[in-house]
């Protein structure tokens, strides 16, 4: 393949995708990608690395410590899923994407090992930032769990230190349908000797990262409330937990040099050091439009609560989700007032406007559907006067939409 347009439409419709196919494309189990790290020659254990899985939070987490290691003088890898606008997004090193070139050499060297084997397009790109990260040669990878953590392919690494930010009732088609089973699952990431912070302390999970921890014989910390004042220029509720994790987290690496001005610095740069979007994204003022990729009912609980915290005259949810949600109970969050603008993101997993229009029928809401993700954000953008707000969440899809439609019209 000679041009990167070439090479993602090869990745994108050759390999199996999880991001766009769902459960189709999903493995569980660790032997494809390590028969494909064997080929690469184990890339993973030429650099140090934090692993991080977590319901919610862990991207935001991913994040904040990339950005503060940078800050730090540590060159920092940071591999994270899923990308909201290009591919490129999963991989950085000091915030800065991998290039297509890269990308390019890496596909083309073992395409045809790729085809013959049947690799996932997770294991792919999981093995892709291995190889990138030990060839520019990084100081520290923070590398994001896809999902769960058992059995997920970024488990093949031994880190330096494990972190799992919280439990949620999330993708449980695969983790399993309660809270216990769900962190069972991510346990999985605990390795032997090596410490383990927990985000949230939840009765429902303590006693099973306790007994994982101590089978593993791997410190275990739950995350505690720091005395000094952090605050992030990633916005909302949610972040102080994960600030918290943070500091917890990174006072358990040994020969990281814990600078409270560092700290503070990398915490209020992590947009600037890694480029992340999404998180209480403000897109403009007036009226107020917020972006979130929150898209599970705790993620979501917490999105209701801080907008019952804001000031506006009407209230507009641009939304859409994929087919796996139970789409009622997650707009029952929110205030019975509200606008809903919905539609279905541009991604094979999102939900039908038939079935939404099915499902949310009885509800006494008052809700719009729109022919795509986009067109509902004009109309709300239309609809609005400058004293309104307009969130846009529900996913990560939804989410990505939004950026692309003000991408291609600047």
């Amino acid at each position: 393949m000679s041009t990167y347009k070439e090479t993602l439409k090869w990745m994108f419709s050759k390999l199996p995708m999880y991001q766009r196919q769902g459960a189709a494309a999903y493995r569980s189990g660790l032997d494809s990608i390590k028969l494909l790290d064997l080929y690469l020659g184990h890339p993973h254990k030429n650099f140090k690395s934090i692993h991080i899985a977590g319901t919610n939070g862990k991207g935001s987490t991913s994040h904040m410590i990339a950005s503060i290691m940078q800050t730090a003088g540590y060159k920092t890898g940071l591999y994270t899923s899923p990308h909201l606008l290009d591919f490129k997004e999963r991989i950085k090193v000091n915030g800065v994407k991998i290039s297509k070139e890269e990308v390019m050499i890496f596909v083309n060297s073992n395409k045809s090992y790729f085809e013959k084997q049947k690799f996932t397009f997770f294991e792919m790109s999981v093995a892709l930032a291995f190889w990138y990260f030990n060839k520019v040669k990084v100081d520290y990878a923070i590398i994001e769990v896809g999902l769960g953590g058992r059995l997920d392919a970024t488990n093949i690494i031994t880190p330096v230190l494990s972190i799992i930010t919280n439990i949620g009732l999330d993708h449980t088609q695969f983790l399993g349908k309660t809270h216990q089973k769900i962190a069972l699952e991510k346990a999985g990431i605990i390795k032997n000797g090596v410490p383990i912070i927990i985000g949230e302390k939840d009765i429902k999970t303590e006693s099973i990262f306790k007994e994982v921890s101590r089978k593993s014989n791997a410190p275990l910390y739950f995350a505690k409330k720091t005395t000094k004042n952090f605050t992030s220029d990633l916005k909302g509720f949610y972040q102080a937990k994960n600030i918290k994790t943070v500091i917890t987290a990174l006072n358990q690496l040994p020969d990281f040099n814990l600078n409270n001005s560092v700290i503070k610095k990398g915490l209020n740069r992590v947009i600037e050091n890694t480029g992340l979007k999404g998180r209480w994204q403000v897109l403009q003022n007036s009226p107020k439009v917020i972006l979130d990729v929150g898209h599970n009912k705790e993620a979501l609980r917490l999105i209701a609560k801080q907008i019952n915290e804001i000031s506006y005259n009407k209230l507009y949810l641009v939304m859409g989700f994929i087919k796996e949600r139970e789409v009622d109970s997650l707009l029952s969050l929110f205030p019975k007032e509200a606008n809903f603008y919905l539609s279905s993101p541009n991604i094979e997993r999102a939900m039908p406007l038939t079935i939404l229009k099915t499902l949310l029928k009885p509800l006494n809401l008052k809700i719009n559907y729109f022919k795509s993700i986009p067109i509902a954000y004009q109309m709300a953008v239309s609809n609005s006067d400058k004293d309104d707000l307009i969130f846009v969440t529900g996913s990560t899809f939804v989410v990505a939409d939004i950026l692309e439609y003000i991408e291609m019209k600047n």
